[in-house]
């Protein structure tokens, strides 16, 4: 980037003073360059032949850039001096992704060489979303030259963000700029109108490939998209990056994320989601650079179960895992301190800082918050040790997020339970009486998804929710038969489990949306992997299912009949 900070103190005392490179430049030199205030240009014009004229001497005699940032009145406000390749202009602020107007400003500046723009003039013309850019060639013996001038584009489907285009001469006829811009705005102010009518938040998923498998990449980016749509976010675009490593600053490569920006300014994008988790510094570094929200994975996913959660209990234990992921994200706004603690011997001097105060007081939230989910979590057990001495068998449905869990409780025990196509729709554990033939009964409970890289965080949480599998006579893993991507499910799922303890656990593979493949798949299917192919939707196959659950809960030697895979 090219922008730099100006003097606010001589902003303030009204003084007209010239920013960039002035090291070494005479007092006449910079009286030359502070005349140039007084010139004024038609709003209708890139820029005045005199100007231009005025722009090129001075360029060609200090050998360096000079540019001028002019208003839509024609008037100048603000006078730049750069090196012989680039300027370094003052810092007017960033506009937001979702602006409609453009700046207001139009940067017109000299070029030594009278080369075309520059990518650096293009960035700053999409960023700081002036009006136009405008490169004057400096001529023989500092006369002007060719104009090369460009302004933005509205979305069109082309990945164009800006429209560059030639003039011979600053003499000639030039366009009327100020009908070009109305004609912009009003274009952006229809674009706009009909995006804001959804009232959805507009994002582009970002993913990096660091171990060259891309299918895996493009899956986890189609899951991405997915816990986007849950979380009512509008995707407008997806990148995916191949690197070899991670970039410790951005994560992506410095000039993806330069596209990204452009990207994000024309579709007026409101925050970017990576599929991979951000450290603290990635993530305020992203932010400054691009001046939107930012998310990765994990705060998609809790921010979705904290939409999700119902119950007391539920919401506590988001809380718990948002915090958690919180705390080594806290950074300090600003330099300042808390107000003084109390006086006296001892008692002077700043106190704590705005960012401990803020850290401590996460900290003893969390801990009150484990404190209370440890009550739940006895309140469970007590729950738990009655069934037990009931000798009443549970059966908890296990499985990755939309495998089908809710829709198979609701087809075999004719309950209610809300069951969405969308990921984690239920996070709030639900139990059923069911009873088998002979006037056997069990309970069987519906718990809440798995994902791939769940978060650490979230999986202690949920910990009080997820007890309930530890008692369970049976587990009836939920799998999404129709997915191309089953298998690396099915390992998400397994992965979870083993960090829990519960690998051990009689397992039976209960493969759902089998309706939608061939016989001949669904045979090979269960050959390969075992286990019972239903659909819990169509109610196909729940006889087996039942028949295979009483004969493992029931019969000697049951733990040897299970499918296990």
């Amino acid at each position: 980037m090219r922008r730099g900070r100006f003097d606010v103190r001589a902003r303030r005392n009204g003084l007209k003073e010239i920013y960039g490179n002035t090291l070494g430049l005479k007092t006449s030199e910079q009286q030359r360059l502070r005349n140039t205030f007084r010139r004024r240009v038609d709003p209708r014009e890139i820029v005045s032949a005199e100007l231009a004229r005025h722009l090129t001497e001075l360029s060609h005699e200090l050998n360096r850039q000079v540019g001028v940032l002019i208003n839509r009145k024609g008037d100048i406000e603000h006078v730049v001096v750069g090196n012989a390749h680039k300027l370094e202009l003052p810092d007017i602020g960033r506009a937001r992704a979702g602006q409609i107007r453009l700046r207001g400003l139009r940067l017109v500046h000299t070029h030594l060489k009278s080369e075309p723009l520059t990518k650096d003039d293009l960035t700053d013309l999409a960023l700081l979303r002036l009006d136009c850019v405008a490169a004057v060639g400096v001529g023989h013996e500092g006369l002007p030259g060719v104009l090369h001038w460009a302004y933005l584009v509205p979305e069109n489907g082309t990945g164009e963000f800006w429209h560059v285009s030639t003039l011979p001469s600053v003499h000639g006829e030039q366009p009327d700029l100020l009908s070009t811009l109305d004609a912009l705005e009003e274009e952006f102010n229809r674009n706009a109108a009909a995006r804001t009518v959804s009232g959805k938040e507009r994002a582009i998923l970002v993913a990096v490939c660091l171990d060259g498998n891309r299918a895996r990449a493009e899956s986890s980016l189609a899951e991405l998209k997915e816990l986007a749509r849950t979380a009512g976010v509008e995707v407008v675009d997806s990148v995916l990056q191949m690197k070899r490593e991670a970039d410790p600053r951005y994560l992506i490569g410095r000039g993806k994320l330069e596209d990204l920006n452009l990207r994000s300014m024309q579709s007026m994008v409101d925050l970017l989601i990576f599929d991979k988790d951000l450290t603290p510094s990635q993530g305020r570094h992203i932010g400054d650079a691009t001046s939107l929200k930012i998310l990765d994975r994990t705060q998609l996913i809790l921010d979705i179960f904290a939409q999700r959660a119902q119950t007391a209990e539920g919401k506590l234990q988001v809380e718990l895992a948002q915090l958690k992921y919180r705390l080594p994200r806290l950074v300090q706004g600003d330099d300042s301190l808390s107000r003084l603690m109390g006086g006296g011997v001892g008692g002077r001097g700043p106190g704590e800082t705005k960012l401990e105060i803020d850290r401590r007081r996460v900290r003893e939230r969390i801990t009150n918050l484990e404190r209370r989910i440890d009550v739940i979590s006895r309140e469970r057990s007590v729950r738990r040790a009655q069934r037990n001495r009931r000798e009443v068998p549970v059966i908890s449905i296990v499985g990755y997020t939309n495998a089908g869990k809710s829709t198979l409780l609701n087809a075999i025990t004719n309950a209610e339970v809300l069951a969405e196509d969308k990921l984690f729709a239920t996070l709030d554990p639900t139990s059923r009486r069911l009873r088998f033939p002979q006037e056997r009964e069990v309970i069987i409970t519906d718990t809440v998804g798995f994902i791939r890289d769940l978060p650490k965080d979230l999986v202690a949480a949920f910990r009080a929710t997820l007890e309930e599998l530890y008692d369970a006579s049976l587990l009836l893993h939920v799998v999404d038969a129709s997915d191309p991507a089953r298998d690396d499910q099915v390992e998400a799922v397994e992965k979870i489990l083993a960090s829990l303890g519960l690998m051990e656990k009689p397992r039976l593979m209960v493969w759902n949306k089998a309706d939608q493949l061939s016989e001949d798949e669904v045979e090979a299917l269960l050959r390969s992997k075992g286990g019972v192919a239903i659909s819990a939707v169509k109610r196909d196959g729940l006889a087996s299912l039942l028949a295979k659950a009483d004969t493992t809960l029931f019969a000697e030697g049951a733990s040897e009949s299970i499918g296990v895979v």
